[in-house]
């Protein structure tokens, strides 16, 4: 199962950064695959996994935030594994090209 998700502290100014960081520590620590992007992260694992990082992650962010909101994506396609990287592949070999990462 591939999730992306996004945890978004609200009521702490502009700035994310430190928060972000937390959150990241915790999805690398993990040990599941994962991509991070400028708007969330990426990750692979069974649903049990997965879902149990990403409430660790929202119980961090919420401990220095007044307001949080956290997005979930998900797609499933069981019998599939490493479409973390599968999926580009894919893309990239109709397109004939790599494409920015």
């Amino acid at each position: 199962m591939l999730a992306e998700f996004s945890v978004i502290p609200i009521g702490i100014g502009e700035s994310m950064g430190d928060q972000i960081a937390r959150v990241l520590k915790i999805v690398d620590e993990s040990g599941l695959a994962y991509k991070a992007n400028p708007m969330g992260t990426v990750i692979e694992g069974s649903w049990e996994d997965v879902m149990a990082i990403i409430k660790k992650c929202h119980q961090e962010v919420i401990k220095s935030s007044p307001r949080i909101v956290t997005s979930i994506s998900i797609d499933d396609r069981p019998g599939k594994p490493n479409r973390i990287t599968e999926k580009l592949k894919s893309i990239e070999k109709r397109l004939g090209k790599e494409v920015k990462k």
